[in-house]
């Protein structure tokens, strides 16, 4: 697939990743511009009825009331642009750009918001082209919508404002023209028709729940490795547990680690040792996993529902010719939710894996030598990277706290309940990154220890993923600096490597 054809309607997460890593172009649907110049007419004919239009006809949030005369309409699009730039902090990554800029262009597309085709197309040749406007993470309350973030965005296609074109930064003006892209000059509605939307939690949380669907399999392939090595039982994976308590994600994992560990000769060489029980971290592994699976799942369906939004106001309605004024589609609660709880479902995720590696590093527990290393005390071996598993798991659970259940009026209390979803967003982002690191602690004790398993075959998926990591990252036969060893595990957990190497030998995992 070398283009994405978008329409407002169609948009999957399973778009996102190509579209970021600019490995499609985007494009426009065939009745996307019929749309956009029937909306036109549409506002065209209120204005010239003297109709009141938010936003239009009138000022923003509290000032609503306000009547804007014909000859400050377009200054007004403007100022909205400019006032609303009031973000602050560390700026969002180019992927994360990409994705807001991406679900931006498709919610305009639908034709409810009131911008013109040429303004879209402004947006889609920024996209294209790789001209990525500067935008600060913080100043978003989520309703009414991303205001602060998107007018950074906005800014550029009105020649201010800062972006990177070719990995430099360029001031906006600069940086468009270099591009060969054409500014705007916006007509009545189409400021607030960029900065009034949820494409900023929207974006942010599309890329989550993308690179979340990775980290739970790579999870499965985790677990299933510290499985064999601690001599687990593969008993408590026998499908009639699971089928007796019918969860989807629970099946599923539980279904993943039989295939993970099939024909392990590891787990075969003491099916009649005395032990009765494994750990929970071992034996309730299905269920942990499978609990946040189904969280990823609910979430997947929230903001595929969002992508292809209208969540503006006004909202205009080309089949009927009307326009509402009175809408709250910009409030990002379903978002702010989602994102919440799919952060508390990650922490979980990282939290089981810790337990797993503290079992793998412990010789009390595993029957290993300590630490994973041979002449221990000399050598820390693997003792530290568990530290750093640990740290990570504490800050996740005090990211946990949601953000959704905060809420400052805001705009002289007009705007007096608002969502936090960006911020939501934001903190499921670093838990993920959190996360991610820990299971890649996981995966490194998990084939040191596999190490030692000379004489007996892992399984078959198990073995394929410590092949790959092997391939990567040599035995620790002494110490050396463990933090570009967790960084380059990481790695190949982010972008799919060691999930790909596994699904090629024994199907894709669900």
């Amino acid at each position: 697939m070398k283009n994405i054809v978008i329409n407002g309607e169609n948009l999957k997460i399973s778009h996102i990743e190509p579209v970021v890593r600019k490995e499609v172009r985007v494009s426009l649907g065939k009745d996307v511009k019929e749309t956009l110049n029937s909306v036109q007419r549409i506002i065209k004919r209120a204005i010239d009825d003297r109709k009141v239009i938010y936003g239009v006809t009138t000022g923003f949030g509290a000032l609503s009331d306000v009547v804007i005369t014909k000859d400050q309409r377009k200054q007004l699009q403007k100022n909205i642009i400019m006032s609303h730039s009031a973000g602050v902090g560390d700026v969002f990554d180019e992927e994360s750009v990409r994705a807001i800029i991406l679900l931006r262009i498709n919610s305009l597309a639908k034709g409810n918001s009131g911008a013109r085709y040429s303004t879209l197309k402004t947006l889609l040749d920024m996209l294209n082209i790789g001209v990525h406007p500067v935008i600060p993470e913080k100043g978003s309350v989520g309703a009414s919508g991303d205001l602060a973030p998107l007018a950074h965005l906005a800014l550029v296609l009105i020649g201010k404002g800062e972006a990177i074109y070719k990995d430099k930064l360029l001031p906006g003006k600069q940086a468009m023209k270099k591009a060969g892209i054409k500014l705007c000059e916006l007509e009545a509605g189409e400021g607030l028709a960029l900065i009034n939307g949820t494409q900023v939690m929207t974006g942010v949380g599309a890329l989550v729940v993308n690179d979340s669907d990775k980290l739970l399999k790579t999870a499965d392939i985790a677990a299933g490795m510290t499985l064999e090595v601690l001599l687990g039982s593969n008993i408590e994976l026998n499908e009639k547990i699971h089928r007796a308590r019918p969860h989807n994600g629970q099946i599923i994992s539980a279904e993943n680690l039989r295939r993970i560990t099939k024909n392990s000769e590891i787990i075969s060489s003491h099916e009649d040792c005395s032990r009765v029980q494994d750990a929970y971290s071992i034996r309730c592994c299905p269920q942990v996993h499978g609990a946040s699976m189904d969280t990823l799942s609910y979430v997947k369906k929230i903001i595929e529902t969002e992508m292809n939004s209208a969540t503006d106001n006004p909202l205009i309605f080309p089949d009927t010719g009307e326009i509402f004024n009175n809408g709250g589609n910009f409030h990002g609660q379903p978002i702010a939710l989602a994102m919440d709880f799919l952060t508390i479902a990650l922490s979980e995720i990282a939290s089981i894996s810790e337990r797993r590696i503290e079992r793998l590093v412990n010789p009390l527990l595993s029957g290993l030598p300590a630490f994973l290393v041979k002449n221990p005390g000399i050598n820390s071996g693997l003792m530290i990277a568990q530290y750093t598993a640990a740290s990570l798991v504490s800050e996740n659970k005090t990211l946990s706290h949601p953000a959704s259940v905060d809420s400052i009026p805001t705009s002289a209390n007009k705007e007096d309940h608002v969502s936090m979803g960006t911020i939501a967003a934001r903190k499921c982002r670093q838990v993920l990154f959190n996360a991610e690191n820990v299971i890649a602690i996981e995966l490194l004790c998990a084939a040191q220890a596999l190490d030692l398993f000379t004489n007996l075959k892992a399984g078959v998926g198990t073995l394929e993923a410590y092949k790959l990591i092997r391939k990567h990252i040599p035995h620790l036969e002494e110490d050396r600096i463990l933090a570009i060893d967790i960084d380059k595990m990481r790695e190949l957990v982010h972008d799919g490597a060691i999930l790909a190497s596994v699904e090629k030998k024994i199907g894709a995992l669900k």
